[in-house]
């Protein structure tokens, strides 16, 4: 019986291609899709809002910290893709009692390319992975580091204001797209002040998971006046499949609009 390993380490075995897919993890969701998955994918949770016609198409299985344990073992699946730190490990190894589950683990650009290669083989789509993996590391090439490395503050949740560390995946992207996360030498997603924050050069208001509108970048922006705020695509920088394939142009127009924020501040 052919078995893959996940991204932690765990041997999963499958007699044959998937045909019927449960997915806990927004991010690889959208991965299946791209994969041209839709006949297969028979479950997704209630966040897996891309494409957006599943989630009136597919049965939703609960939150990915709130998993409908019942809803899953209903759809009797033959694979179910989960992640490390998306996921509850506790109602993973409930599932993976009955189930195959292929757990991610992904920190960084190289972690994802990694996942989605794995995906591709575990579903029997591993040339068409391969290609989107090739076409985001290409694309990750051409992105350029700004001439500026900004101390800069990436908060993702509001009263309290939390940001994130040095080990997340979304401080790899910040640092792929040439801003120094000021809180980097903190682990996960720590809660951050506003006396904290007086360092930041630049503060990124992130739309998910808390979704950051412009009146909290004015109220933001009266208690920091020398910082430079900006809301940010918080899928372009937290989801880790086939969105990578987006996330270059996205991060060249960030720069562009930052190094516009820096030239005005500049001129003042």
């Amino acid at each position: 019986m052919p078995f893959f390993v996940d991204q932690i380490g765990r041997n999963i075995y499958l007699a044959k291609p998937p045909v019927r897919i449960v997915s806990l993890v927004p991010s690889q969701t959208e991965l299946l899709a791209d994969l041209g998955l839709e006949n297969q994918v028979v479950g997704i949770t209630k966040f897996c809002v891309h494409p957006g016609n599943w989630l009136r198409t597919k049965t939703i299985v609960g939150g990915t910290k709130q998993v409908h344990l019942d809803k899953v073992k209903d759809l009797q699946p033959d694979l179910i893709i989960a992640n490390k730190e998306e996921n509850v490990r506790e109602q993973i190894e409930e599932l993976a009692k009955e189930f195959p589950v292929w757990v991610s683990d992904v920190n960084n650009l190289d972690d994802a390319l990694k996942m989605i290669n794995s995906v591709g083989k575990i579903v029997d789509k591993e040339s068409t992975a391969i290609a989107m993996s090739n076409e985001i590391k290409y694309g990750f090439s051409l992105l350029q580091t700004t001439n500026f490395k900004l101390q800069t503050a990436y908060l993702i949740w509001k009263d309290p204001y939390m940001t994130v560390g040095g080990d997340t995946f979304i401080n790899n992207m910040l640092s792929l797209c040439g801003f120094n996360n000021t809180f980097a030498s903190q682990t996960r997603y720590p809660v951050v002040t506003k006396d904290d924050l007086q360092s930041c050069e630049l503060i990124l208001l992130s739309t998910e998971p808390y979704p950051f509108k412009e009146k909290d970048l004015t109220e933001l922006q009266r208690l920091l006046p020398n910082s430079k705020i900006v809301i940010v695509d918080g899928e372009m920088f937290s989801w880790y499949g086939s969105r990578l394939l987006k996330a270059p142009s996205y991060f060249k127009q960030l720069q562009d609009q930052v190094l516009s924020l820096v030239h005005a501040r500049g001129t003042e």
